[in-house]
């Protein structure tokens, strides 16, 4: 850069940009705007440094940092590019701070006597982010067949719901709920030991899992419609799909040890699993409750007999 007439000073910068001088000087040692030095040792700017400047102190206002901005300036990012990274994390930020409030809210509608119990429960959920990857873990580890990545990706959008972007203290409380739920290590066991028995006498648990939610697609409209646990074309598909699985005919014989195999998913804190999903997403009929009706029809069947 030539030092000529052409270049500005510190000071002139400062003015035309509204930038205090020690800010400006920190921008040049952080690499945000180039100067040169005079001979008597005074940095001097290209007038380009105007516009500059300027856009930096515009992004600035907009919360971006100085390396997203550096990145905007020498053109490794676009600008489109580092405003949604600085709205996405604002968005995060954001979903937090309405996560405490409700939380915080949540403990101070409890009643003085459950306070303290209802303290512990939120205290284990930090956020909704951190609590749903809790719930993640928990489903996951009662895969011990393979499952195809795309399958999964839909079951956990099934028995995981979203954390609220702004929940209700309800809400909060139901989450943290869910995770004490998935935190217990007495259903965790039973739940496992279910699927190495599964494991044992299933070939291909990945064809069994996509056949009984084909099944529970078919009974989702009785159990919103409030409909009584009974025998039907649904508790017949649901019973065929594991026989079929296991390479065995439906008997009565069958549907007796196929009653006892699913008696960890009817097990009561599963069903406070589902009761609590239903009250974080606000639907009345989730996988979990179109599963636990075909087990109950199950079981009216078999003690019919």
């Amino acid at each position: 850069m030539p030092l000529g007439q052409d270049t500005i000073g510190i000071g002139d910068l400062a003015r035309l940009t509204g930038v205090s001088v020690r800010t400006l000087r920190f921008y040049c040692d952080e690499g945000v705007i180039e100067a040169r030095r005079s001979t008597g040792g005074h940095r001097r700017f290209d007038p380009a440094a105007v516009e500059r400047v300027a856009l930096v102190r515009r992004l600035r206002g907009l919360g971006l940092g100085l390396p997203s901005i550096v990145a905007v300036l020498r053109g490794e990012r676009s600008m489109g590019e580092a405003v949604a990274a600085e709205r996405a994390e604002l968005d995060v930020r954001l979903a937090g701070l309405a996560w405490r409030r409700a939380s915080l809210r949540a403990v101070e509608e409890a009643a003085p006597a459950d306070r303290a119990a209802r303290l512990g429960l939120l205290a284990a959920v930090e956020d909704g982010v951190a609590a749903r990857d809790l719930l993640v873990r928990f489903w996951r580890g009662q895969m011990l067949s393979p499952v195809s990545g795309a399958w999964f990706a839909g079951f956990l959008a099934m028995v995981v719901p979203q954390p609220p972007v702004d929940p209700t203290p309800s809400q909060v409380v139901a989450y943290a709920g869910l995770v004490a739920v998935a935190a217990d290590r007495s259903l965790a066991r039973t739940l496992l030991a279910r699927a190495r028995a599964n494991g044992r006498a299933i070939p291909d648990e990945d064809a069994l899992m996509t056949g009984v939610g084909e099944v529970c697609a078919l009974a989702e409209p009785l159990v919103r419609a409030g409909a009584e646990p009974r025998e039907g074309p649904e508790l017949d598909l649901y019973v065929g799909v594991h026989a079929s699985a296991r390479g065995v005919r439906d008997t009565p014989a069958f549907r007796r040890e196929l009653l006892a195999g699913v008696a960890p998913d009817r097990d009561p804190r599963m069903r406070r699993y589902w009761r609590l999903v239903a009250e974080v997403s606000g639907d009345p009929a989730t996988l979990g409750d179109s599963h636990l009706w075909l087990t109950d029809s199950l079981e009216r069947w078999v003690e019919g007999r």
